[in-house]
């Protein structure tokens, strides 16, 4: 797929309905600077917006991806099965979006723990505060990594994995469990060599 060709492409297509990069971003409900970038071919339209392109520009969505007219109408299978990727596209950008939100929101309040327990001092003087600490703190850690891994979309190749190798369940937390405590108390050993 070249995209400076579509870029291009779509350049065209805009230019002849004689609209501004502003007045198709506001038809299209996207700001000017999207449609910049697809029209350098720096980024692609979301495929929810291919329909709509397509429609509004009165151009088949294969001529869209190829980047060049075809004298082709979009037949009403192109379109659903365009359709059917726009709601895929959509679900997965909303497992997305759930799973950073809860990774965030984890992440907060287990900084807000470890913050409150370490400006308090209470960890010090109680065996399960300074493991409710450090495990807070590896918390702040693992969400950030794992916050990364959603965005990258490695989330959904591990999730695709599990379900490969099967595994129960409880099984899997009891992994997750192990290995974040592995790694608080990693991370507390670590602590504990840093001149203070």
């Amino acid at each position: 797929m070249d995209q400076i060709k579509i870029g291009n492409f779509l350049k065209a297509l805009r230019r002849e309905k004689g609209l501004t990069q502003e007045q198709l971003a506001e038809q299209l409900n996207v700001s000017a600077r999207t449609i910049s970038r697809w029209e350098t071919g720096s980024n692609m339209p979301d495929i929810s917006l291919l329909i709509e392109i397509a429609e509004f520009y009165d151009v088949s969505i294969p001529e869209i991806v190829s980047g060049e007219r075809k004298d082709e109408p979009m037949t009403e299978e192109t379109r659903n099965t365009a359709l059917s990727l726009s709601e895929y596209s959509e679900s997965e950008k909303t497992f997305l979006l759930k799973g950073i939100r809860a990774k965030s929101l984890l992440g907060v309040l287990a900084m807000a723990v470890y913050a409150a327990l370490d400006i308090t001092g209470l960890s010090q003087y109680n065996r399960l505060l300074e493991l409710i600490s450090v495990y807070s703190l590896t918390l702040v850690f693992v969400e950030t990594m794992v916050i990364a891994l959603y965005t990258t979309g490695l989330v959904l190749k591990i999730e695709n994995k599990k379900k490969q190798l099967n595994l129960p369940r409880p099984l899997v937390w009891l992994l997750a469990a192990i290995a974040g405590l592995t790694f608080a108390y990693l991370l507390k050993f670590l602590m504990s060599l840093l001149p203070l």
